[in-house]
């Protein structure tokens, strides 16, 4: 038996009128200032089908002799479904990164960033393969990774730190509000609140962008009815991605089945009041490697406070980097 790690986060404690979850969710999105000077660099997907947009937020630290690699250590961030380095989290994450001194890098999922998906496929919730592409390429330049995923991404990245264990190309990892059981988060999703107005922001995106590919008569048809991230799963996601069903799409990517296996140190915060997600992980599901962090209120990937009568984001990043540098 392994001793498990241990890391106890400040608390999160908004106040009482900041505590409703919608308000959290929905909130950060219009207080975020813009986004950072990005640095932006092209590379080849997995596939080498389609160029993968990476925004990065440099440290000052001088570039490295030929052959040698980048000290201050990297926060690589998988953002969300549609999201990307303008979405308020991976802005939040940057300014606050930059403050300390380290490097940050958005690493756009197939057909995010501005970039389109030049081959048949997108991104989904299982295509571990593509972190560990990404980590492999970013590694050549940076000694010392940390990941963040967030939403979907963090999904995808948990998934990846299970399967992958001890060959992960990253030192730690953070997820935060993350569908690790994606059968149950869709039903989430099918709730009034969701279904009235999280569904649209998600899926009007994602089904324009699929309309603009080369898609079949029986694809076009399927993805104008789609009235449901679930509907799209099944008519979209799935048979795009050699699933056989939405239903063997949600079973098969799921990162929850896999955190038993996680041998890096690993933190997932989950707010209790998350509306996007159905089934949570508990401690009988992760290994020793893994600190669950459940604050009771946040939303999702909000956590926003009120301090010194200014909204402040800082809750998010500062943990996450405060469990990099405690497991470096």
């Amino acid at each position: 038996m392994t001793t498990p790690i241990a890391f106890t986060p400040e608390p999160f404690k908004p106040p009482f009128w900041l505590s409703n979850p919608h308000l959290q969710t929905i909130l950060p999105k219009f207080i975020m200032p813009e986004p950072p000077p990005y640095r932006r660099s092209l590379a080849l997907d997995s596939r080498d089908e389609s160029d993968i947009a990476y925004d990065f937020y440099d440290a000052d630290e001088p570039t490295p002799a030929e052959g040698e690699r980048y000290q201050t250590p990297l926060i690589v961030l998988f953002h969300g479904l549609e999201g990307s380095s303008k979405s308020h989290y991976a802005r939040t994450l940057a300014y606050y990164v930059h403050a300390q001194g380290w490097h940050l890098v958005v690493a756009h999922f197939r057909s995010c960033g501005g970039m389109p998906a030049r081959g048949k496929i997108f991104y989904e919730a299982g295509d571990t393969l593509e972190i560990h592409h990404t980590l492999q390429y970013l590694s050549k330049h940076y000694a010392h990774i940390h990941a963040v995923g967030t939403s979907l991404g963090g999904s995808v990245l948990a998934k990846y730190m299970g399967e992958y264990g001890d060959d992960a190309k990253c030192q730690s990892a953070a997820i935060v509000s993350a569908p690790l059981d994606l059968a149950s988060s869709s039903i989430a999703m099918d709730r009034l609140f969701g279904r009235k107005i999280y569904t649209p922001y998600l899926l009007n995106p994602i089904v324009a962008k699929a309309l603009e590919h080369h898609l079949s008569h029986d694809e076009i048809a399927g993805v104008k009815a789609s009235r449901r991230l679930s509907d799209f799963d099944h008519v979209f996601t799935a048979p795009r991605h050699g699933y056989r069903s939405k239903n063997d799409y949600y079973h098969k990517a799921s990162a929850m089945p896999f955190l038993h296996k996680i041998s890096k140190p690993t933190l997932i915060i989950t707010a209790k009041d998350d509306p996007f997600l159905g089934i949570v992980p508990d401690v009988g599901d992760i290994s020793d490697n893994v600190v669950l962090c459940e604050p009771k209120h946040g939303g999702h990937i909000g956590f926003l406070t009120w301090h010194n009568k200014k909204f402040n984001t800082d809750w998010y990043p500062k943990t996450v980097m405060q469990f990099f540098t405690k497991y470096p």
